[in-house]
């Protein structure tokens, strides 16, 4: 029997959103972006040379995220 991971996204400071779970990634024509695992890393600064998925590049530009804001 095979454990599907509950879908969730989760984003890392300074670092991709990371992807657990069975959910669709679409490209900008909407069409399904191809997976090759169930946990994938999604580039948030804009530099990986694989796109939509991160390749580590964001540590190499000091990519920096914004603060997390405070409960209201």
């Amino acid at each position: 029997m095979t454990h599907k991971a509950v879908p969730s996204i989760t984003a890392y400071t300074d670092g991709p959103l990371l992807v657990r779970g069975d959910v669709e990634i679409l490209d900008a024509a909407g069409e399904p972006v191809p997976r090759g695992r169930e946990t994938v890393a999604l580039c948030r600064c804009g530099v990986s040379s694989i796109k939509p998925f991160c390749d580590g590049t964001h540590k190499l530009v000091n990519f920096r995220t914004d603060p997390v804001a405070p409960q209201a």
